[in-house]
């Protein structure tokens, strides 16, 4: 090993990168909670204009802190034909601009406000009962945290400026650029973190450790990382996961093939839109007095290095924005398939995103769109065994309701898994109100599943209603099936509906079962009806005004969700 790797390197390096990364998802989770729907909405109601979805994914991004976690939920939106993958990528290209934020940050030399950032953001969310003041307080904690773990890697590598062992090291890193890229990215995919890394980069440069040109070539290879590791987590995921990794890894690998091409000329484009010179050292005490740092430092480098990183980036998505369609049709190619929008396949909700909870949040929202979609759409196809049914039509509905099972299993029990994290107090009402909402669909499957029984019994047994009894069975499914469509148009368009107007809804088919109840007993008592048609007909009544009584709770849920 060699003689630069100590106890006392180890420890602080692990232990300013573990505040660091701590002090980044405190002020991650702060920021979605302030941005709230806001966030969510940004992503759900993206447009065909390519410019705008960079600009969504970037500002998505920079309060995520996570460009995986974008490029998931983007993922899902493709999978369920809400995106075309073209759309996707120009998000994903805005999701790597906004990854840049934290290096833009970390430039700034102001690691002496961290303690007092840290009291202050304490201070604020313990004793301040405002909710907003107390999420402020969160954001100025993690940003305190964040410098404070900056500091102490900073001071861990101040004993190594003058060590020999290192400074071969550099040299033969820096003779090969390629050498240089490798190692950016295979940090990278160790520690799971680009942010990390690139802390770690302008930690060693600030410290004056590490010439200018060897840090490009590390942060482009840390660009490349980013893209491996959003391609090592969706080996196991869907056909669209897949193409839209790949075509991350395509967009940063041939950035950083033409980078390294014309690298003097990035360097010198890096060096006229950033002031000072990134390789200047402070040699005397007075100049390290004049800029508050240590002999030695480069007082210069880390806002070269931030601007680069976020200059490629931009770059970058200005060169692809006009390929899009092209890069799509490549990754189609490379990775054929039919991307596939089956019932019983879960289209949106994706367990990575769970630490960004205002992004699970909305994964639900949608799945639970879905389920409302299916669960009209079975009640409709119940509805036409009436006249007759064939064995396709069973097996088709009993998937169909197989899907809204599973569908109400894994809703829940993403939703329980999201609860447990560190969510707001709206979130977990609104993850509340989508538990119950999903497990009423399942009941209303349920019934349209009893439904179907019922129906293939009357035809079995060629049990033939009343003319006035067919009419008034279609008179309180039109009225379900109407309060069941304004319903979901809520789910869709995320408004509520008025308490009285799902009463009124409710008890017109409460009200309308009784009535058509007494009218079916008064026709047993007349002998227009047998008792088998009786019964049937009741069971059936019973079904029906059952999922109209499921959708009032449905309403009822809406305003908590």
């Amino acid at each position: 090993m060699p003689d630069f790797i100590n106890q006392p390197l180890l420890f602080g390096l692990i232990g300013g990168l573990g505040l660091l990364l701590f002090g980044m998802k405190i002020m991650s989770e702060a920021l979605q909670k302030i941005a709230g729907d806001r966030l969510r909405r940004g992503l759900s109601s993206l447009t065909n204009n390519r410019l705008l979805g960079v600009l969504t994914g970037a500002s998505v991004t920079a309060i995520v802190q996570s460009s995986n976690a974008t490029a998931v939920m983007v993922v899902g939106f493709v999978n369920a034909g809400l995106m075309s993958i073209a759309q996707a990528l120009g998000v994903l290209l805005g999701a790597n601009i906004g990854t840049t934020v934290t290096a833009q940050l970390l430039a700034f030399n102001i690691g002496h406000f961290a303690l007092p950032a840290i009291g202050i953001g304490t201070g604020l969310k313990l004793f301040c009962s405002n909710k907003r003041w107390s999420l402020f307080g969160e954001v100025v904690l993690g940003f305190g945290i964040l410098f404070f773990g900056f500091t102490i890697m900073k001071g861990t590598f101040v004993p190594i400026k003058d060590n020999a062992s290192f400074h071969d090291f550099l040299l033969l890193v820096s003779q090969h650029q390629i050498f240089a890229v490798a190692l950016g990215a295979l940090l990278t995919v160790l520690i799971q973190s680009s942010s990390a890394t690139i802390g770690l980069t302008l930690v060693l440069a600030g410290n004056g450790l590490l010439p200018f040109d060897l840090c490009i070539a590390l942060i482009l290879g840390e660009n490349i990382g980013t893209a491996c590791s959003a391609n090592i987590a969706a080996l196991n995921t869907n056909l669209a996961a897949r193409r839209t990794a790949l075509a991350h890894l395509l967009f940063n690998l041939i950035g950083v093939a033409y980078v390294l091409l014309l690298f003097p000329y990035f360097l010198h484009l890096v060096d006229l839109l950033t002031p000072g010179d990134p390789d200047f050292v402070l040699n005397t005490p007075q100049l390290a007095a004049q800029f508050d740092a240590a002999i030695g430092d480069k007082p210069f480098i880390a806002r070269h290095i931030a601007n680069s990183h976020t200059l490629f980036n931009m770059v970058n998505a200005l060169v692809f924005l006009p390929l899009l369609s092209l890069v799509a049709r490549f990754t189609t190619l490379l990775m054929k398939g039919r991307l596939t929008t089956q019932s019983f396949h879960l289209q949106y909700l994706d367990n990575r995103v769970l630490n960004t909870p205002i992004l699970a949040l909305s994964q639900a929202q949608l799945e639970t769109k879905r389920m409302a979609h299916l669960s009209l759409a079975v009640f409709d196809k119940t509805l036409d065994l009436l006249p007759g049914y064939s064995e396709e039509k069973i097996r088709h509905l009993s998937r169909e309701e197989g899907s809204m099972d599973m569908l109400q299993r894994e809703i829940t029990d993403f939703l329980v898994n999201l609860s447990q994290q560190s969510i707001t107090r709206e979130a977990s009402r609104q993850a509340a109100g989508l538990m119950h909402i999903v497990n009423d669909l399942e009941r209303l499957g349920d019934h349209c599943e009893n439904l179907q029984h019922l129906l293939v019994t009357r035809i079995d047994r060629q049990i033939e209603f009343s003319e006035a009894a067919i009419e008034e069975l279609d008179d309180l499914v039109s009225h379900t099936r109407n309060f069941l469509l304004l319903t979901i148009n809520a789910i869709d368009s995320e408004s509520k509906i008025q308490n009285r107007e799902g009463e009124q809804h409710a008890s017109a088919i409460f009200d309308l079962e009784l009535e058509l109840r007494n009218n079916h007993i008064q026709r047993l008592s007349t002998g227009e009806c047998n008792t088998a048609q009786g019964l049937l007909f009741i069971d059936i009544l019973h079904h029906v005004a059952k999922v109209g009584e499921h959708v009032g709770n449905i309403t009822r849920g809406l305003g908590e969700t």
